[in-house]
């Protein structure tokens, strides 16, 4: 495993199988991309949706051996997980999966907001503009704004900057920056979880497992 850091694309192609997860919203979404050799085009990672809700708990292991059986789990390089914001359950408990596997095999671990993953898909369908930045807003009803500061920037892993990680604003909160609705995408969204791990790997960025945390904004504020 390549342990240093930096941006941009590199020669390192991470060994092994790469499993994402993301359930940051009522439908877990997971992928699988295989390995591939230097030079290679990666293949198209394996996608699946599963609308599970609060079953989430007690069905997400079977969903991901559906995916890739607990057997071949030591065949995995790498992991990605998706850290919210989103539902707290959902979102923790695939950030505590990842966790435990990424400690107990020995693997690096990406976490990415689920906000970020939005950002690459709206720069890559060009439904949000790429020479300014951009806010991504969610509304709680009763709490505020969930919002965090995107723009497209080709010196990071993956394409996109967070600018200002996702955090709860008050209701009537005024953005300067163009803003989007953070609508969540599934299982497209989990396939730019596996884009934005890839693209780390290559650049051989630093993946310590015990860094990724679940994002769960819970008090408003009001500056920008």
């Amino acid at each position: 495993m390549s342990s240093g850091s930096g941006h941009g694309e590199a020669a390192a192609v991470p060994p092994g199988w790469l499993l994402a997860l993301h359930s940051s919203t009522d439908t877990l979404g997971l992928a699988l991309q295989a390995p591939y050799a230097l030079g290679q085009e990666p293949p198209a990672p394996q996608l699946a949706a599963f609308p599970l809700g609060r079953a989430l708990s007690n069905q997400l292991l079977d969903c991901v051996e559906a995916l890739l059986p607990a057997s071949q789990w030591p065949q995995l390089g790498r992991l990605a997980v998706a850290t919210g914001p989103g539902g707290f359950t959902g979102t923790r408990l695939t950030v505590v999966l990842a966790r435990t596997l990424a400690q107990q095999l020995g693997l690096p671990l990406d976490g990415v907001s689920s906000f970020q993953l939005i950002a690459r898909r709206l720069l890559a369908a060009a439904t949000a503009a790429r020479d300014q930045p951009f806010w991504l807003v969610q509304e709680l009803p009763r709490r505020g704004l969930v919002a965090g500061l995107y723009r497209a920037d080709v010196a990071v892993a993956g394409g996109v900057a967070e600018l200002s990680a996702p955090r709860l604003y008050g209701a009537e909160h005024q953005f300067a920056e163009p803003s989007h609705p953070a609508v969540p995408l599934l299982p497209d969204d989990v396939a730019e979880l596996v884009a934005i791990s890839r693209a780390r790997a290559a650049a051989a960025c630093e993946a310590p497992w015990a860094t990724v945390l679940p994002l769960y904004p819970t008090s408003p504020v009001h500056g920008g």
